[in-house]
């Protein structure tokens, strides 16, 4: 299998989910992380170590392992969390593997090529900044007894947390460096895929960073967003698919799309949905991609089907 080369951009599970199927598609597969986390083992770690949170980053590594014995093996113990209450207690050892490599090799980017090298990973993980990262968010109504308030509520698991309607967000420092290689990633890919994952906090950060929002917009490659499976949880608790996207337009009013993939369970006005991605400059193209089982998680397989029409 070889395939168009493909930046997928994201964070968490919906960055995972879109790595799974991507890799039903092409070969040429790179992960641009957010790095934004400052919750759980991730958030320790930063905070101990003054280093990029690594969560994210060991998910999309995971997500891209090699589907063999040794890769489902190293896979696992990636991903096997500690338990108890001590010092180890809730760390991924996945997330100890990667800052451990960091600090031998003094080098953020060749640390996960090396455990993609262990994993056999069949694509390359980067983070979208050389800096950790924290989000604040403008959002009304957070106290409940004062609905028409904006306050400034600050780090990636407040935000996503919140009982308000976020507004806008915004990232400190201000106009964080870019990844160079992500940078380059984007300048030479034949797709771009932003989505699925949570809006403001794992999706809309790419586009705040200075060196990657100007790749993203101003990249040969075409733009795929793959809107999100559940449209009213935590952070966009209230959002339609239309709000998904006048939000990213209104943060990156720039960025031109040329496909919107969507589900059909959350399109409800097929319509009005189509104007709104063609305001955009994007296709809107609606086809079953979730878990029948599981509405709120991707099929896989789907997914992957859904990506070849559009990717090849």
């Amino acid at each position: 299998m070889s395939g168009p080369s493909v930046v997928a951009l994201g964070g968490g599970h919906g960055l995972a989910a879109s790595l799974a199927a991507l890799r039903h598609v092409t070969d040429h597969i790179t992960a641009v992380v957010t790095v934004a986390d400052d919750g759980g083992s991730s958030g320790r770690l930063r905070r101990e170590f003054d280093v990029l949170p690594p969560g994210d980053l060991r998910m999309a590594l995971s997500a891209l392992t090699e589907d063999t014995e040794w890769g489902h093996l190293w896979r696992d113990v990636l991903q096997h969390r500690f338990h108890g209450d001590g010092e180890l207690g809730g760390h991924a050892l996945g997330n100890l593997l990667i800052v451990s490599l960091w600090e031998q090799l003094g080098d953020t980017v060749t640390g996960l090529d090396m455990v993609g090298r262990l994993l056999n990973a069949r694509g390359r993980v980067l983070p979208m900044a050389a800096v950790p990262l924290t989000i604040r968010a403008d959002v009304m109504g957070e106290d409940p007894a004062r609905p028409l308030d904006i306050s400034v509520v600050t780090g990636q698991v407040e935000v996503a947390t919140t009982t308000g309607r976020v507004l806008s967000i915004s990232l400190d420092p201000e106009a964080p460096p870019a990844c160079d290689e992500a940078v380059s990633a984007v300048d030479e890919a034949d797709w771009v895929v932003l989505g699925p994952g949570s809006w403001f906090t794992s999706v809309m950060p790419h586009l705040l960073v200075p060196g990657l929002r100007d790749a993203i917009v101003g990249t040969g490659a075409r733009r795929l967003l793959t809107l999100n499976l559940q449209m009213h949880t935590g952070e966009t608790e209230g959002f339609s698919a239309e709000n998904h996207l006048e939000v990213l337009a209104a943060h990156a009013p720039d960025l031109h799309l040329d496909v919107v993939l969507a589900d059909p369970r959350v399109v409800t006005d097929e319509k009005l949905l189509r104007r709104v991605c063609e305001d955009l400059g994007a296709d809107l193209v609606v086809v079953p991609v979730a878990a029948t089982d599981q509405p709120g998680q991707h099929d896989e397989l789907r997914l992957a089907a859904a990506y070849r029409d559009v990717l090849t």
